[in-house]
């Protein structure tokens, strides 16, 4: 039976108990904030040469702030996550347009003319999406740019690869990284459709990369008055590596290589006969299907032929218009050491702008339930709307 002080000394005990733990959790508690403030909040770095930084600093004043990652997943996967997770959907009403191409394939543009806004008049600027390797005009992000792009008075088409967004696949010819040929034709369509308004182009991922290739071969004549890129791999190879690593191969790769299986074998009667399709079906990561797939169909000798072709981080100094490219150093699709920052100092036309943290595509910040417009979003509001607006001073600057 208890005593009264042996049931006081027990609850000394737990209150000595629950004090402790407290003192702990607290520690704990203060030593991430001082981590997080110190270690994780940070400007980004802006490389490019000293004309372009002046245009940048006096027209996009968020490359002077700190990136503030959502304090609760700072860690790279979760960044990339979490923002596919969590960032909210806003409603937008596409009008569809096909456009057959020369090769009697087809792509999927999907619209919003934006007419009813008074911005800009007969020349309203063309915002042209880009998506990432398996995305659609249906993604978050792409509903975001294209909302964002409606509020700045633009016009904005995401342009769906080949097979992809609900379009029928009509030849046996996807789409991969080295392909510009129906960037080209979108770029010209669009250009013909709307002979006023400049054009600005913004690629996510593969996206990018495509933009940069196409970029880097067209010169000055690309129809682009400018471009953005977002998570773009620099290195093809050396993304190959970092994500075949164990955890990112679980989280990401295998995901990514099955949704393009998939792909193919929703289409399996046309590529019988233009690859191994058994082969194809045991891939499991991305550079096995581009082995087995990607370089078949486009003719490659071999993996490494197209992967070697595909590489951007050496064609920075053949780029002739502005182009802003957003990297997370952390980014496990492009490692951070591998972007080529020295080329873009000596570049007239590129700006590498470069996050310590964010993933891919992640870019999560704000608040503790972060589900609207993220950064990505805001530095392409801020440099669209310079381009459009004060467009003319970064041209003088080159002069």
């Amino acid at each position: 039976m208890s005593t009264p002080d042996g049931d006081r000394s027990d609850r000394n005990e737990l209150s000595e108990e629950g004090n402790v733990l407290y003192t702990v959790y607290l520690a704990v508690a203060m030593a991430y904030v001082f981590y997080y403030l110190f270690y994780v909040v940070k400007k980004p770095s802006v490389n490019c040469n000293p004309k372009f930084l002046n245009f940048l600093e006096k027209h996009c004043p968020i490359l002077n702030e700190k990136f503030w990652p959502t304090i609760w997943c700072v860690e790279t996967r979760l960044q990339t996550i979490l923002r596919a997770v969590m960032q909210t959907r806003p409603a937008v009403t596409y009008e569809r347009e096909l456009l057959t191409l020369p090769d009697c394939g087809q792509v999927a543009l999907d619209w919003v003319y934006n007419e009813s806004s008074s911005q800009y008049c007969e020349t309203k600027p063309i915002v042209i999406v880009l998506p990432g390797l398996i995305g659609t005009s249906q993604e978050s992000y792409a509903l975001h740019l294209v909302t964002e792009s409606v509020k700045l008075g633009f016009r904005a088409v995401v342009f769906n690869y080949r097979g992809n967004g609900g379009a029928e696949l009509k030849t046996a010819r996807t789409y991969n990284a080295t392909n510009t040929d129906d960037l080209s034709c979108v770029i010209s369509h669009v250009s013909t459709k709307f002979t006023d308004s400049p054009v600005l182009a913004i690629g996510i991922s593969l996206g990018g990369v495509i933009l940069t290739n196409y970029l880097a071969k067209a010169g000055g004549d690309s129809g682009l008055v400018a471009g953005m890129t977002c998570s773009s791999p620099w290195n093809v190879f050396e993304s190959a590596k970092s994500l075949e690593k164990p955890i990112n191969l679980f989280c990401f790769n295998r995901m990514l290589c099955n949704s393009l299986k998939q792909a193919v074998f929703r289409h399996e009667h046309m590529f019988k006969d233009k690859c191994d399709l058994k082969a194809v079906s045991e891939c499991i990561t991305i550079r096995d299907f581009d082995t087995h797939f990607t370089s078949k169909i486009f003719g490659y000798k071999s993996v490494n032929d197209y992967y070697q072709d595909a590489c951007i981080h050496e064609k920075v100094l053949n780029i002739k218009v502005p182009l802003l490219c957003l990297n997370a150093a952390d980014d496990p699709f492009s490692p951070g050491k591998f972007i080529p920052v020295e080329d873009a100092r000596k570049s007239s036309n590129v700006v590498i702008v470069i996050t310590s943290r964010g993933g891919h595509i992640g870019f999560v910040d704000g608040c503790f339930i972060p589900n609207g417009v993220g950064y990505m979003e805001r530095i392409f509001c801020q440099f669209s709307k310079a381009i459009c607006d004060h467009g003319e001073e970064l041209f003088e600057c080159k002069n």
